[in-house]
């Protein structure tokens, strides 16, 4: 892959016009270049707020790391961040002026790392975490409560119950959460969609490796032939 520099210099609604100087005709045509992958970085900078919450996390896993000093382990997260993800270009980065993007990614990696790695921490996570989504399944394939950060169940969005056998159904794709009994409770005893607003929570779809997490069988995570024709 060779990788060349442009500017974009036209936005439309349905398009971006990029220009691309580039002089090795020759190479280009040997190649047959027909496509191209473009990288569009952010250039909007790291907000406050963002900067606040990756320090806050940084401190925890220090504390948890037996008191580390919080610029080692802010470094070394950094350098796993950037280990694991895959980018074209390896580029250390800076807190003090990194892009939204980059912060919210880190935030998420820290998020990930002290629920997979059972960090106690001071407050609970889901105020600070930026990508709901993730937050929630990164919970849930740890069995914590997204709410709280206590041993959690699997709660059903879709109620069980009424008729339908939590034993024989189908729980492919149905929304679930993580959620603590205590919280549990809460849930059952309110609508869900107020739950949802009061705990700042988006549900996901249940998926096989969830399922498996939650002990439940092969049978519960078969796709009906049914629901694939409809």
């Amino acid at each position: 892959m060779e990788i060349a520099s442009g500017k974009i210099r036209d936005i439309t609604p349905d398009k971006l016009i990029i220009e691309v100087p580039y002089t090795n005709i020759e190479r280009a045509c040997l190649r047959k270049y027909s496509e191209v992958l473009i990288g569009l970085p952010d250039n909007r900078k790291i907000s406050p707020e963002q900067r606040r919450k990756a320090y806050a996390l940084i401190e925890e896993i220090s504390i948890w790391s037996g008191y580390e000093p919080i610029e080692v382990t802010k470094e070394t997260t950094k350098m796993q961040f950037l280990l694991q993800k895959d980018c074209i270009k390896f580029e250390m980065f800076s807190l003090s002026n990194c892009s939204i993007t980059t912060a919210r990614e880190y935030i998420t990696f820290l998020i990930d790392f002290i629920i997979k790695n059972n960090i106690p921490t001071k407050r609970p996570l889901l105020p600070l975490c930026e990508d709901i989504n993730k937050y929630v399944y990164a919970c849930l394939m740890n069995k914590v409560c997204a709410v709280c950060g206590k041993p959690a169940q699997l709660h059903h969005v879709e109620r069980i119950g009424m008729g339908r056998n939590r034993n024989t159904i189908n729980h492919l794709n149905m929304l679930v959460l993580p959620l603590c009994g205590i919280h549990h409770i809460e849930c059952h005893g309110m609508p869900q969609y107020e739950f949802n607003e009061k705990h700042h929570l988006v549900p996901i779809k249940l998926t096989a490796e969830i399922g498996k997490k939650y002990n439940l069988s092969n049978k519960n995570l078969e796709v009906k032939i049914w629901n694939d024709l409809n």
